[in-house]
């Protein structure tokens, strides 16, 4: 059985099946129990996600209503063996008695923080294999069928920090087992969805000029340049100023234009001044 949040909400049974409950609230309310494992949520927060900072005086009585819909709808779609309570009553709320491993977002975390520690130990294919199991499991924009409230809105945020977080990983990944050419569709890509993300863009043009694309690394630190100076009235930053100076004098044996195999890509002290999405509020 699983939770799955990301992409459209739906619920995975322990036969197999798939199943997407059909009443918003209760998807919403599912999901916000489900990133807050075997926690108990409050009243008032369940509330506040549901009808806003103003709930209406009926506000406990019908999420009552919705706990009981819930669990008869867990019940009925037997999502589980039957005698495990998955949705249980404790103060100060209701809490979802599940594991990390039957949510996919928190799954998905768990695969992060063990390829971040292979990629410390400098086992590349062992981290590679880890961020891809964690990137198989995004299925598009983050809980896309299901209204999200204030609460929701903020784990929406932390998942797709995590999922930026996964994509610096596999660029880092290939540049220590020096796929340059392999990443570069990704990487125009990930500057395209990340216009403000510098950190990406500083990979870009590094890949292209390892790749022997000199002239394309210029027009991308140009296209930078350009988005840095619509959009917030700035300067790229220093390291990214040296890359270009470096590039312009062909210092192709330059240590900053190398892939550093002791721990990381160059350019890497400064990361992205703002991270905007091209599909905002969604981990998609």
């Amino acid at each position: 059985m699983r939770f799955n949040l990301l992409g459209p909400f739906e619920i995975r049974t322990d036969d197999g099946r798939t199943y997407a409950p059909k009443a918003p609230k209760i998807s919403q309310l599912l999901a916000l129990l489900a990133l807050r494992p075997r926690e108990a949520v409050a009243v008032d927060v369940l509330a506040r996600e549901l009808w806003g900072q103003s709930p209406p005086g009926s506000a406990l009585r019908t999420l009552q209503t919705h706990v009981y819909h819930a669990r008869k709808m867990l019940a009925g779609e037997r999502v589980t063996e039957p005698g495990r309570d998955l949705l249980l009553t404790e103060a100060p709320g209701y809490r979802l008695q599940v594991d990390d491993t039957e949510v996919d977002a928190l799954t998905m975390e768990g695969l992060v923080q063990r390829a971040q520690r292979e990629f410390a130990a400098r086992a590349w294919e062992r981290a590679a294999d880890l961020v891809e199991r964690a990137l198989e499991l995004w299925r598009g924009p983050t809980l896309s069928n299901v209204p999200v409230g204030g609460v929701l809105l903020g784990r929406l945020g932390w998942l797709e920090e995590l999922r930026i977080r996964v994509l610096e990983l596999r660029i880092d990944i290939a540049g220590q087992l020096g796929r340059h050419k392999e990443h570069l569709p990704e990487l125009r890509t990930l500057v395209a969805d990340y216009p403000l993300h510098e950190w990406f863009h500083g990979q870009l043009i590094t890949a292209l000029y390892r790749s022997g694309r000199r002239i394309e690394a210029l027009q991308a630190y140009q296209n930078l340049h350009a988005i840095l100076q619509r959009e917030l009235g700035v300067e790229p930053p220093a390291h990214l100023q040296r890359l270009r100076a470096d590039i312009l004098d062909r210092a192709g044996s330059d240590p900053a234009l190398l892939w550093d195999r002791s721990g990381g890509a160059p350019a890497r002290p400064e990361r992205c001044r703002l991270m905007t999405s091209t599909t905002t509020g969604t981990g998609g």
